[in-house]
């Protein structure tokens, strides 16, 4: 590999980049709103499963062992 060539690589690279990036099949605004949405409801069922477990194993340790 020549570094004179490393431009052109480069520029070769981002345009093929360019032309993939066209072909993605985006999301519109609407759906990316609803899968947001979706993931953030997700991440605070889960967090409030696991503070719920970890509330319960706190109490149930500090009644065992810390009577």
């Amino acid at each position: 590999m020549r570094i004179s060539n490393l431009p052109n690589r480069l520029i070769q690279y981002l345009k093929e980049v360019r032309i993939e990036a066209k072909k993605v099949n985006w999301p519109t605004r609407k759906e990316a709103l609803r899968y947001t949405l979706i993931v953030i409801g997700i991440f605070v069922s889960v967090a409030i499963f696991l503070g719920t477990l970890d509330y319960i194993f706190t109490l149930i340790l500090n009644k065992v062992i810390l009577k």
